[in-house]
């Protein structure tokens, strides 16, 4: 790759585009006093090592990059899990992009325990040589979700991908207790959201 700011350029405004739009979606909610299921939103291109080492592992060379689906990478965060499928549903709705792959690690959650809800989008980016359309990946979890696939994430790069078998139980454990985290959460999702609205009133 010889440029690879040039490469990465509509990428990085794939993610800058979205974060805007995503984070209106969710004061759009705010100001009709109605819960958001977007809690927060979180974006980034992918570094160019990882690039190499996903481009590697997927046989690519340097002009099938573009066939990486994960370039471009976003994450909404949710309070409850219900909150994913409606996010999901929005996403559905939207007319500025085009969902090309859908893939449920929630109820079909992976060997591992990671949960989490993943669409792949293609989106048109207007450059100076006209309308280009790039992959992008959207990653919709919980923050229960979250805390563990941060933390999975770290062990997997400190192991070079090969955990150990006693890490890899404990791992699966703290993924059940954050699966029973969230549906306790979603019990108690009336008397939750009424207090959250009652601290946004005093304040």
């Amino acid at each position: 790759m010889e440029n690879w700011d040039l490469f990465l350029a509509p990428y990085q405004q794939v993610v800058e585009e979205l974060k805007v739009k995503l984070k209106v979606m969710r004061e759009q909610f705010d100001n009709l006093s109605d819960h958001s299921p977007i809690e927060f939103v979180t974006g980034r291109v992918k570094p160019i090592p990882s690039i190499l080492i996903k481009a590697k592992e997927k046989g690519l060379n340097a002009d099938n990059y573009h066939e990486i689906q994960d370039l471009a990478g976003l994450r909404i965060m949710c309070q409850f899990v219900d909150d994913i499928y409606t996010v999901i549903e929005l996403l559905r709705g939207r007319s500025d992009f085009e969902i090309v792959e859908e893939r449920d690690y929630i109820s079909r959650n992976k060997v591992s325990g990671y949960r989490s809800y993943h669409v792949v989008i293609s989106y048109p980016v207007e450059t100076i040589n006209g309308q280009v359309k790039v992959l992008a990946e959207i990653q919709v979890r919980t923050l229960a979700m979250n805390f563990w696939a941060t933390i999975e994430h770290s062990i997997n790069y400190k192991y070079s991908g090969q955990i150990p078998e006693n890490i890899h139980a404990r791992l699966r454990r703290a993924a059940e207790a954050s699966a029973r985290l969230d549906e306790e959460m979603s019990n108690i999702r009336e008397e939750i959201q009424e207090a959250q609205k009652i601290f946004h009133r005093k304040k």
